[in-house]
């Protein structure tokens, strides 16, 4: 008998450890190798909603009552808004797990090796935006806890420090990476919930779900007439906080195992959003106490949420307030940042990881000082928070179309080609751009930001054909829809781009796929694949 042991008696190898939380993060967005993929559909509930269990969604909650709405009107702009964007958001988290890459590269596959930087503009876009409103909105709130319970100046010092701090302590938790991250949610998550609830304790007594409004019986016509521009302008800035994960949900489920049922990642994506109605409701709630008792702090012209939630607030909540700025600070920003920084390394050939973060948090901090202290804050949100729903969900229709024509059949190598800095492959298409995908994207695009109404704040040059009512959004997702499907169709694209069981709703065509080259080709890139019959 032989004394060496058979493949089969060989003991199994150990499982690898997981890396600890202080571990800076080398994964960049190359493909997650499987054996360090142990995320599950409910780590990704933790992280989505936990990025939006925060301070600043209570500041998105308040724009109903900016705009004049009822507390009823308000409530229900914000179940709509919740709603419509959780369902356009959640199929956007198969991706993840299929390709084991964030949401820009994926989309390689519909726009191309070079097309797929469209989706690092908007997670740039996106990250500035929500970074800043979690900065803004946590700084805010800290400084003003800290004035009513110490005496802190109210001054540009002392927002400027509060800023810097909490820009600071996110940039740490991003460079650290996605354990790190998961870890700050999962904290966030219970305790900011339980912060909420806490304030709903305080404030039972002031709330009166008969807040009315401007929208009476007794208003004029010129007011009336402006109701419904106002309440579908009012759901749709509420949409921008679920449709803004678009871009990002890859990043926290390429840690989910592939073989993961597809039902459950997309239903963790979807709830987690719902879950968020707890922050919004507060918001809302807390918005309308203020519109009652100090009625300044709601003033469209000057809005200050975060300085009326104190003037009403018992003394007792102060430190309350100041955890959940705390807390929500940190979640926001990091599920903001982290993606975009992870993303730009891949763009831009110098920077690592750890650089572009640190990069992309800079540019978004000196931002945050211009919105705060050279622009009108509520201006700067609103346009921001337009401009990611009006440039997002097409591309997101894009995608989630792409995903079904494809029957989900991608090659996770051939998405790689950019960040390789090769050329090539089964996403080439003309010169590294899929123009199919891009039209329908930008077409789509430019249309939602001309049909754009949001009152007093953002009005496209096409905005008022319907009266005033924003019909950006449906107009936007329905003709993506209708022009990438038409253009896959009349302009086909190549078979080796779909699977083994070919296109759906789509016809293919018959050509060479180029063969990859650049660094690394002749040693392990992918060779030129022949397209397949049938």
């Amino acid at each position: 008998m032989s004394s060496q042991q058979s493949p089969q008696a060989q003991p199994p190898a150990p499982s690898p450890a997981a890396p600890s939380l202080t571990e800076v993060e080398t994964h960049g967005i190359e493909r997650i190798p499987d054996a360090d993929r142990s995320a599950r559909p409910l780590d990704l509930f933790r992280i989505a909603f936990g990025g939006a269990n925060t301070f600043s969604t209570c500041v998105l909650g308040a724009f109903p009552i900016l705009f004049g709405l009822s507390f009823w009107q308000g409530l229900a702009a914000t179940v709509l808004g919740v709603v419509a964007g959780a369902l356009i958001l959640c199929p956007m988290a198969v991706f993840g797990p299929v390709n084991g890459t964030n949401n820009a590269v994926s989309s390689s596959a519909h726009l191309g090796v070079h097309g797929r930087v469209v989706g690092s503009f908007l997670s740039l876009l996106t990250a500035t935006a929500f970074f800043s409103i979690s900065v803004w909105s946590s700084g805010d709130a800290l400084v003003g806890g800290a004035h009513r319970l110490f005496g802190l100046p109210r001054g540009t010092a002392s927002y400027a420090v509060a800023y810097a701090l909490f820009a600071a302590l996110v940039l740490v938790v991003c460079v650290y990476g996605f354990r790190f991250m998961l870890f700050v949610n999962k904290i966030a998550v219970t305790s900011a919930s339980v912060l909420f609830l806490l304030g709903a304790v305080a404030f039972a007594g002031d709330f009166d779900p008969g807040y009315a409004g401007v929208f009476t019986a007794s208003a004029d016509a010129a007011t009336r007439s402006m109701f419904w521009p106002s309440f579908i302008g009012a759901a749709l800035i509420v949409l921008s906080n679920p449709v803004s994960f678009g871009a990002f949900l890859g990043d926290w489920s390429r840690y989910i195992p592939a073989d993961a049922p597809r039902r459950r990642v997309v239903g963790a994506a979807f709830l987690a959003q719902i879950a968020t109605l707890l922050p919004f409701v507060f918001g809302l709630a807390a918005a309308s106490i203020i519109a009652t008792k100090a009625p300044a702090h709601v003033d469209p012209a000057a809005p200050d949420f975060v300085g009326g939630l104190l003037a009403i607030s018992p003394s007792w909540f102060f430190l309350p307030v100041c955890l959940l700025a705390l807390i929500g600070g940190m979640s926001t920003g990091t599920t903001s940042l982290y993606g975009t920084g992870l993303d730009f390394a891949s763009v831009v050939p110098w920077l690592s990881r750890v650089r572009a973060t640190v990069l992309v948090g800079l540019l978004a901090f000196a931002f945050i000082f211009i919105g705060r202290f050279a622009l009108n804050l509520v201006q700067s949100i609103s346009t921001f928070a337009t401009m990611i729903v009006t440039c997002t969900t097409p591309w997101m229709v894009v995608m989630m179309l792409g995903f079904y024509t494809r029957r989900g059949w991608y090659d996770p190598d051939a998405l790689q080609v950019f960040n390789r800095r090769q050329r090539g492959g089964r996403y080439w298409f003309t010169h590294g751009w899929n123009w199919r995908g891009l039209t329908a994207w930008w077409v789509s695009a430019l249309i939602g930001v001309l049909f754009t109404n949001i009152p007093g704040q953002f009005v496209g040059p096409l905005g008022d054909v319907a009266n005033g009512v924003d019909i950006s959004l449906p107009l936007s997702l329905a003709s993506a829809a209708v022009l990438f499907l038409a253009l896959l169709w009349l302009f086909p694209e190549p078979r080796a781009v779909y699977g083994p069981e070919g296109p759906r709703l789509a016809r293919a065509v018959d050509v060479p796929v180029p063969p990859v080259t650049g660094p690394g080709a002749q040693d392990g890139g992918v060779a030129a694949v022949p397209a397949k019959a049938g």
